[in-house]
């Protein structure tokens, strides 16, 4: 006798429902426990260097958001110091709990033996807060208001940080020798939260400009303001943080957000920016943390970048 029961047509429906939320979840769990803690070295060579000078390497290190007990993210950092950097360049959010100073100078202990210099995040001065993810496609993030702002101690942070020899370029410039080099900073305080204060390279002597020298612009975030005003101040390298690469990508596009007004597809790695009729390389890190509020990752390693500085004329 044939059946006259009619299929369920829901079930197949339910059978593809399942199985989206089951890919969901795994996602989710790589990005949470496994991709956050794969932490890269992205290898970049400029050849920017006036001619017969040494190459210089340099280690980009930005968006540490360093929070207790995290041992892996702390032995990794201090492995670091085995590149044998010439110059090391902290691009900010260093902090995202009030008790990570101590582990976070401990984990740096090997890289502070190097010169450095430094510009600081706004979660450096303030805690990170909670906030809805699709918030961000509606704009970059605010910053707290006053009367919520939960300050952290980075008074303390940037007295050790030039205790070690590395140089505070917050909305400031300064000039250090490197053998026959020298590498002319300017540096902002972060822009994201308006902050910054643009200051001009050091003129220097009457013949200074004749002596061998590059010009190095530092920010937490490459808003395009930022990038123009430092390409207008004659800027031979810009070196940027903040956007974490865009932290959560889709893979085979990139990133959907930068947190700020630069272009998603800038949102990581080694690109050239043309402003007033000059082209200056810009390096964004993807960055090596993330806010502890929301601690993921996906198609968005986390990374430190070790920049080669070669002659012009070089590969």
């Amino acid at each position: 006798m044939q059946s006259t029961r009619t299929p369920r047509s829901g079930a197949p429906l339910g059978w593809a429902a399942g199985l989206t939320l089951t890919a969901a979840a795994a996602t989710f769990a790589y990005a949470a426990t496994v991709e956050r803690t794969l932490y890269q070295v992205r290898k970049e060579t400029l050849p920017i260097l006036p001619a017969g000078s040494t190459p210089l390497r340099v280690l980009h290190l930005s968006d540490i958001h360093m929070v207790p007990g995290q041992k892996s993210k702390a032995d990794w950092l201090g492995s670091l110091a085995s590149l044998s950097p010439d110059l090391v360049v902290n691009t900010g959010d260093n902090l995202s709990h009030r008790k990570a100073v101590g582990p976070l100078l401990e984990a740096l202990e090997p890289l502070l033996k190097f010169p450095g210099v430094f510009v600081p995040g706004s979660n450096d001065y303030y805690a990170p807060e909670f906030r809805n993810p699709l918030r961000y496609f509606a704009g970059p993030s605010l910053a707290p208001k006053e009367t919520e702002r939960r300050e952290l101690p980075w008074t303390e942070l940037f007295s050790a940080f030039g205790a070690a020899g590395w140089v505070d370029l917050t909305n400031r410039s300064q000039s250090i020798g490197f053998g026959n080099l020298r590498i002319d900073f300017t540096g902002v305080d972060d822009p994201h939260i308006d902050r910054d204060r643009y200051s001009p390279y050091p003129s220097g002597s009457s013949t200074s400009a004749d002596a061998p020298h590059i010009r190095v612009a530092v920010a937490h975030a490459p808003y395009q303001r930022v990038l123009d005003y430092f390409t207008e101040g004659g800027a031979d390298l810009m070196l940027a943080g903040h956007t974490h690469g865009g932290q959560v990508c889709v893979p085979g596009y990139g990133a959907l957000l930068s947190n700020c007004d630069l272009a998603t597809w800038r949102a990581r790695g080694l690109t050239d920016w043309d402003h007033a009729g000059r082209t200056v390389p810009l390096n964004v890190s993807a960055g090596i943390g993330t806010s502890r509020f929301a601690p993921v990752r996906f198609a968005c390693k986390p990374e430190a970048v070790l920049l080669t500085l070669t002659p012009r004329g070089t590969r």
